[in-house]
């Protein structure tokens, strides 16, 4: 599952301030906690990786949760650079990433997610290993930056599974990809 923010021209790389983590409305925080709750595993290119590594664990003053849901949960992160990921319940996957995917989807109940990690994004996209699409739209348009979709990729069968809209403009929109 790839869950992403989003601005509403497409973009999912934050060139402006449009979106923070640690300033959500409550209701936005409500449904991402619900998300997590259901998360078995974090899947995380390596240069989100190390911005999450970076800020998450240092947070002491979280009062979302984040902090504590993305220690406990166990990570995998994808680098052909990174040796040790120096995060707790933390993993790094190497070449044979999409292998190494196909068999952890096999092995549990709870929900594989991705977010941000852009490049990863679309190889997943690429490889077919998305069955899922959360997507948090932001009522901004930013004019510029990289999307969801990789150019070229193209899909017709995507099925609505929610539309939820929240009192600060935020819209969460679930698709199923299969």
């Amino acid at each position: 599952m790839v869950t992403q923010n989003i601005s509403l021209d497409g973009s999912i790389e934050f060139l402006g301030n449009w979106f923070d983590p640690t300033d959500q409305d409550e209701e936005v925080a409500a449904a991402t906690r619900e998300q997590s709750a259901r998360e078995e595993l974090l899947l995380l290119g390596r240069q989100t990786f190390e911005d999450f590594r970076g800020f998450w664990p240092h947070q002491t003053d979280d009062t979302t949760g984040v902090t504590e849901v993305l220690n406990r949960t166990p990570k995998y992160v994808v680098s052909s650079t990174m040796n040790d990921p120096e995060w707790q319940n933390s993993t790094v996957l190497g070449a044979d990433w999409p292998d190494r995917l196909r068999e952890l989807r096999t092995q549990g109940d709870g929900d594989m997610t991705l977010t941000g990690s852009i490049r990863l994004c679309h190889a997943v996209l690429e490889a077919g290993l998305v069955d899922e699409i959360r997507l948090f739209v932001h009522p901004v348009s930013q004019g510029g930056g990289r999307r969801l979709f990789p150019d070229g990729y193209e899909t017709s069968s995507l099925h609505c599974l929610e539309a939820r809209r929240f009192g600060n403009g935020v819209a969460l929109l679930r698709y199923a990809t299969r």
